[in-house]
């Protein structure tokens, strides 16, 4: 099949019936699929036209796709896909730009503009640079090897040259999401190999106190800390006004995991829980969570721009260097990279800071709205207070469902929500983030009457 006048109105007919469908279902659609399996298909030795593939698409895909785009998927931290960002990346995947080398095309220098506008929304300073990645593991591994790159030049060591074998570092974290571990171990530090630093009382934030003993106590000759703002299922907080000036001290590097709570910054800006992330050496972002991209989509951020090149920079003579600026493939884990900051720009673009902050402070409403409502019956616990936009909670001792994991399974198997399992204070738990553009109050009253009735049985 060709791109030709006829075949691509035919395409785009295709296009239009399959998005109109999907989004005319969505709010009956199941949250979660309950039809995973996909019977064999023959790969076929002659070509098919685009009816037989539409008529696969809607037997197999679009009937058992899940609801999870939807604004009752309250798993994990998981945005839908913004209609502005959903059709900038129908643009992305028509004009298929790799956003590898700058000069041959404008892509790279919307994707820079990008950058500085998120610098801009989270009020950071424009020391930061950096680039759009798959997502905040990735964005995490950058961190990672970054940091080992400044130990190794802190020991005489080109360590994207050299390898890490001789390279003296111990790594501190208190309470890291499961891809800075994962991290770790693919960066050569080892997923154990870190030293864990004490919580709070009642709280997954860092004991800066702990910390600043376990700093002088290291006789690491190169020392990272790794923070977080906000963590998984408390939504705590780091100190990173103390944590920075321990680094300091110390001389370590300062790395941040603000994946989703950077987006705190918009409602209590820079004097809030994110005071000191400015001061970071590098932070970890994630746009296909609270800005609602479609996936996948984080960022990487770092003031120690030379640092970042070093690491990723290859020299070959077919991978030239543009003449005004470093090329992304020389800043990133890829060569070939998607023009996946289009859909952040256009977001941007046309929200504003107005607009993102108003969903921002709905979806933070909607969590409190859920978390009041399970403080008021007798068949469930709060954890935790609910601070942004997770709620924690479990069934009561009156719950005829006396298990955490049961009771998720029930909910889940309502197909109207969708909660993720967690774990608070040792005690198994269940997790609900308001995350998703299009959650309204009356989606928070449906999951309300699922917990409801399963409280019932």
């Amino acid at each position: 099949m060709q791109f030709n006048l006829q075949n691509n109105q035919k395409i785009l007919k295709s296009l239009g019936y399959f998005f109109e469908k999907f989004h005319q279902q969505l709010d009956t659609l199941s949250v979660a699929s309950k039809q995973t399996h996909l019977p064999d298909i023959v790969l076929s030795a002659h070509t098919r036209s685009l009816d037989a593939l539409n008529q696969v698409i809607e037997e197999h895909l679009s009937e058992h796709i899940s609801g999870s785009n939807g604004p009752r998927y309250w798993g994990f931290v998981t945005g839908g896909a913004n209609p502005i960002a959903t059709y900038a990346d129908w643009l992305v995947t028509t004009y298929n730009q790799n956003v590898s080398k700058g000069g041959d095309s404008i892509a790279s220098s919307f994707e820079r503009q990008a950058i500085d506008w998120l610098l801009s929304l989270f009020s950071l300073p424009k020391e930061f640079n950096g680039l759009f990645t798959t997502g905040a593991t990735s964005a995490n591994l950058l961190g990672a090897f970054v940091a080992r790159q400044f130990a190794g030049g802190q020991q005489g060591i080109d360590v994207a040259k050299q390898g890490m074998y001789a390279l003296d570092v111990q790594v501190f974290s208190a309470c890291p999401h499961a891809s800075m571990i994962k991290s770790l171990g693919l960066a050569g530090f080892g997923q154990n190999n870190w030293q864990p630093i004490a919580c709070l009382a009642n709280s997954e934030a860092m004991d800066v106190d702990a910390l600043s003993e376990a700093l002088k106590c290291s006789k690491a000759k190169s020392k990272i800390v790794l923070a977080s703002a906000a963590t998984v299922t408390g939504t705590d907080y780091d100190d990173l006004m103390r944590v920075s000036e321990l680094c300091k001290t110390h001389n370590a590097w300062l790395h941040v995991d603000a994946a989703f709570g950077v987006f705190e910054r918009l409602i209590n800006g820079p004097t809030g829980k994110t005071r000191g992330l400015e001061l970071a050496d590098s932070i970890t972002l994630d746009c296909h969570k609270w800005l609602n991209v479609p996936y996948d989509c984080g960022v990487f951020l770092t003031r120690h721009h030379d640092l970042l090149k070093q690491t990723c920079h290859v020299g070959a003579a077919y991978l030239a260097q543009s003449d005004e600026f470093d090329d992304y493939m020389s800043l990133g884990i890829e060569n070939s990279r998607r023009f996946r900051a289009f859909p952040v720009w256009c977001t941007l673009f046309a929200y504003g800071q107005s607009g993102i902050r108003a969903a921002i402070e709905r979806n933070i409403a909607q969590a409190k709205a859920f978390a009041k409502w399970l403080q008021s019956s007798p068949y469930y616990d709060l954890l935790k207070p609910c601070e942004l936009n997770v709620v924690v909670f479990a069934p009561s001792a009156q719950h005829p469902i006396s298990s955490s994991a049961e009771c998720l399974k029930a909910i889940n198997n309502s197909g109207e929500i969708f909660v993720t399992p967690g774990q608070w204070q040792n005690k198994a738990t269940m997790r609900a983030a308001f995350s998703n553009w299009s959650t309204q109050m009356s989606d928070v009253e449906r999951g309300i009457a699922v917990l409801a009735k399963i409280s019932q049985v």
